[in-house]
């Protein structure tokens, strides 16, 4: 489904005891990266691919596994994937920049771009404002659509869902909690802030970022793919892993709306040092984006120690300090990301496997992010979040 920030696949800690301290006096080099997505790699993920971009405008490349299930072909170093719900990144400065240019308010209301929409089994649009969308505190309950096994992917693999279909899923069932009193994850909500932008702006909401973002920060290897259900080359196939434990090639597939943005690593990194360097948002606004809230039970388990503001994630390096990412999965693609509190220096990791099994993604979640805190901490030129 569309964004959907999947809960498969989380990381363990994977370097030896001592390696540590030997990368915290020398810096994380080359060697510490390809360690590091081997590591990933072995956890069973069928490829990984990782970039660091240092501070001196250097970068650190590795690949890991195979680029396709069975065969000996290499995972591209530059390859397309689903970047999945770190588009919700995307859309939150997106949404800020038309605030800070008053075409709209974080205070507005949803009834007040779109009268009628958010309402029934006591949701109401007139108590849900765009900054608790942004925050996922409006309360909105998701019902999306998805694959709980090969069949049902197979046979729902081109089905197409509209915006407006999407939200109605939604309003079949009561919120998750009144707006504002509670935190729960929200792709809806973020479908619901592009139906705004287009009656903010009079365009698509697609255009605006095309226009606003990528084209600014020259994230070329950025697009959305739409109703296509194959990705540009090169990439890696997605696979997914069932709960009865068949892995399954699940890369061609049509996902809607906002999660169906394919990047590549380096335009990821690039994101993040654009958004954080502040070529896109004036610092106040940046300041109100960086405003944070607990997240629930669920995410903490894979965030420890995590916040969310306004479409970014604020998580603890263990070397002190905080950093900011926003990851996704979708459609047999998990990404992690990260960066320091200027984006002076950014990792993305893009592994090509996701489970259903919800252990195994606790691991790969772990271990993902520690290799992401271990490539913002261990360098003479960090600096902390």
């Amino acid at each position: 489904m569309a964004a959907a920030l999947t809960t498969a696949g989380v990381a363990t800690a994977v370097q030896p005891p001592d390696s540590k301290a030997a990368t915290s006096t020398r810096g994380y080099q080359q060697g510490d990266l390809r360690r590091d997505t081997a590591a990933l790699q072995a956890l069973g993920i069928t490829g990984v691919q990782a970039r660091v971009t240092t501070a001196s405008g250097r970068d650190l490349v590795a690949t890991s596994g195979v680029a396709v299930a069975g065969t000996a072909r290499p995972v591209p170093r530059n390859g397309y994937f689903r970047m999945a719900s770190t588009a919700k990144a995307v859309m939150a400065t997106l949404v800020l920049e038309l605030a800070d240019e008053s075409k709209l308010s974080l205070n507005d209301t949803v009834d007040h771009w779109l009268p009628g929409v958010v309402e029934g089994n006591g949701n109401d649009g007139e108590k849900i404002t765009v900054r608790q969308l942004l925050q996922n505190t409006s309360g909105l309950h998701d019902d999306l659509p998805g694959f709980d096994t090969p069949r049902e992917y197979y046979r729902h693999r081109y089905d197409t869902y509209t915006p407006q279909q999407i939200v109605a899923r939604s309003m079949k069932h009561p919120p998750d909690f009144r707006p504002g009193t509670g935190w729960s994850y929200s792709n809806t909500g973020y479908v619901i802030l592009g139906m705004i932008v287009e009656k903010a702006t009079g365009r698509p909401w697609q255009e605006k970022i095309e226009s606003r973002i990528l084209k600014p920060l020259g994230m070329t290897h950025t697009y959305l793919a739409g109703a296509a259900p194959t990705l540009r080359r090169p990439h890696a196939r997605g696979y997914q892993v069932f709960a009865a434990g068949e892995r399954t090639d699940v890369t061609e597939q049509i996902v809607p709306d906002l999660g169906s943005y394919v990047s590549t690593t380096a335009d990821v990194n690039r994101f993040f040092q654009g958004l954080l360097g502040g070529e896109l948002l004036p610092e106040a606004r940046l300041a109100e984006m960086r405003e944070t809230v607990p997240v629930d039970k669920q995410l903490a388990a894979i965030w420890p120690g995590g916040r969310y503001g306004l479409g970014l994630v604020n998580r603890p390096l263990t070397c002190g300090g905080r950093y900011w990412s926003h990851q996704g999965g979708e459609a047999g693609y998990i990404t992690l990301n990260g960066a320091t509190d200027d984006g002076s220096r950014t990792a993305t990791i893009s592994m090509t496997t996701s489970f259903n099994d919800p252990a195994k993604t606790l691991r790969q979640q772990k271990a993902a992010s520690d290799l992401v805190d271990r490539t913002l901490c261990n360098t003479a030129d960090h600096r902390s979040g």
